[in-house]
């Protein structure tokens, strides 16, 4: 898996790990933020959050454009300043009315930032492979580069969720997902009967000795600027994935322009000349690509609204049990370290490899009892805590999957990217077809509003089980779609057309609001049956048009 393979992809992957971490550590606080320190209803949430990451995705289309003229290494480093920028504004605590001015300036330099770096730093990764050497670890590069980001995406829930602790604790608060829709209402003299003396109960278990009004002033305040040092940690990641960046530039300086990619003294390659109708193909078939895939990140990227506002409002707030492994990161870690450990066995060529790889196995597994024994019997969790799931099944399950599509590869029964594709769209509707079952006989949005008190709270294997599913779907699409970008696009057009996979990316995550929009008065089941229907449909698409898809892949 990880032999053979130039080393400029770990720098690169590495340079991403840190950026990736920085912006999930944001993301996965940022509805709860909107909500807690404005008071935004879910369907305002939901406008900001779909535009910001449709924004975030739709960029790169620019940032491609000027690569393919000034080079992808000058990009990527313009988009780590303007990044900066953008997270610094968002850290820093303000009032409202300024705060959102503060808000909407750093979610447009975060946008511009990411637009700059993500694509070109992903297009630079496949002009590694652009020389013969490496071509044929293309598809294995990219899932290596996946995964790394997503090393960086499981601590950042953690990150966000430590820091959440430690501001409130200074104030001798804790958090409570109901309390600050409860101190909206009452700002804005809205509240319930019941849920005014659910205030007043929550008030009291927060031990604080002053009136109404002065406790849902203070508790926002400071949980909103709790979310303000999570995104600081932003910031601070950025830097260290800049310096790795720089540091180890000249193990991938090669592959920083088209130019310099085309024909270096490492390879002596040259991209081929294609003519305009083959041009033409190679361009519809990535255009209807583009168009199944939107659909998924619609559904995907729920994560960080819809399926936060399911763990916060329906999922119980305690784990006990087994359950108690998944919420602290760390057994997370041992957990992955004793999966690698135990795929090195088998790959390793020596009995000493063999032997060192059994024994960090086994002290992987020791360090992870040792740790769940020393684990409280009640675990008490935060609803941004769920998001570590979805990259730890990614980290856990790439040498699983990279082994079965080997050895499927062997045996020349591997499916296509497209087919890969198309899967993943049939897996990602069975992961909500998980959750519509466990939404069943919960009550609206709506009717939880009025009355706080009809709260059902639901095991919370419902959502893990649903990030698992998910996961293999993501597996199948993410990975595999920009591999087969980096591999169809015209030579002098890579950039571009890997800025259209982000335009597509942006357009699915624009419709992630859509069903935000559903988030009120439509049974739970339904919203996530909305979802069902679509990836269904866009799998039904793509396995029409196969092949055609599959003569140029």
């Amino acid at each position: 898996m990880f032999e053979g393979q130039p080393k400029g992809l770990y720098a690169l992957a590495l340079a991403n790990t840190g950026e990736r971490f920085g912006y999930y550590t944001m993301l996965a606080i940022f509805t709860l933020f909107l909500q807690a320190k404005f008071g935004y209803t879910e369907h305002e949430t939901s406008t900001i959050f779909g535009s910001f990451l449709a924004a975030v995705y739709f960029m790169p289309l620019i940032g491609g454009f000027l690569a393919d003229k000034f080079g992808y290494g000058k990009m990527v480093m313009s988009g780590f300043v303007v990044m900066f920028i953008g997270y610094v504004l968002l850290s820093i605590p303000t009032s409202n009315e300024f705060g959102k001015i503060m808000m909407f300036a750093a979610l447009g330099l975060i946008s511009i930032g990411t637009g700059f770096f993500k694509g070109n730093l992903q297009v630079m990764v496949g002009n590694l492979y652009d020389d013969p050497r490496y071509s044929a670890k293309r598809d294995t590069a990219f899932s290596l580069f996946y995964m790394a980001i997503n090393i960086g995406a499981m601590y950042a829930p953690t990150a966000a969720t430590k820091m959440t602790n430690w501001i409130l604790g200074k104030y001798n608060f804790t958090y409570d997902g109901r309390i600050p829709s409860l101190a909206h209402q009452f700002i804005n003299n809205e509240l319930s009967t019941q849920n005014a003396e659910l205030l007043e109960t929550l008030k009291a278990s927060q031990h604080f000795a002053g009136d109404t009004a002065a406790f849902c002033d203070s508790y926002i305040r400071h949980l909103s600027e709790a979310y303000n040092y999570g995104f600081a940690v932003a910031c601070v990641s950025l830097i260290v994935s800049m310096l790795i960046y720089v540091s180890f530039r000249s193990t991938f300086k090669h592959a920083d322009s088209v130019k310099e990619s085309a024909a270096t003294p490492e390879s002596g390659h040259t991209h081929e000349e294609l003519s305009p109708a083959e041009t033409k193909q190679r361009v519809v078939a990535l255009l209807l690509v583009f168009a199944v895939v939107l659909f998924f990140w619609m559904a995907f990227h729920q994560n960080g609204l819809t399926m936060t506002f399911f763990a916060r409002d329906y999922t119980a707030h305690e784990v006990s049990g087994l359950d108690r492994i998944g919420f602290d990161v760390l057994n997370l870690t041992f957990i992955v370290v004793a999966i690698y450990a135990a795929f090195a066995i088998f790959q390793s060529k020596t009995g000493q490899g063999k032997s060192i790889a059994g024994a960090i196995t086994v002290a992987a597994l020791a360090a992870l009892w040792y740790s769940y024994s020393l684990t409280p019997e009640t675990v008490s969790i935060l609803p941004q805590q769920f998001q570590q799931f979805n990259p730890f099944f990614v980290v856990s399950l790439t040498p699983v999957s990279l082994a079965i599509f080997g050895y499927l590869a062997q045996k020349g029964k591997e499916p296509s990217a497209p087919r890969k594709i198309g899967l993943g769209m049939l897996i990602a509707a069975c992961g909500f077809l998980v959750l519509a079952f466990g939404s069943i006989g919960l009550p609206t949005p709506d009717a939880l509003k009025q009355d706080s008190t009809l709260s059902t709270l639901v095991s919370p294997n419902w959502l893990i089980s649903t990030y698992l599913i998910l996961t293999f779907a993501e597996l199948l699409l993410s990975p595999m779609g920009i591999s087969f970008v980096s591999k169809v696009a015209p030579p002098k057009m890579k950039g571009s057309m890997m800025g259209g996979w982000f335009v597509a990316t942006a357009i699915g995550n624009y419709l992630v609001a859509i069903i935000g929009y559903l988030w009120g008065d439509m049974e739970l089941w339904m919203v996530w049956s909305v979802l069902i229907v679509l990836c269904l449909l866009s799998a039904l698409f793509i396995f029409s048009i196969m092949k055609k898809l599959e003569k140029v892949a």
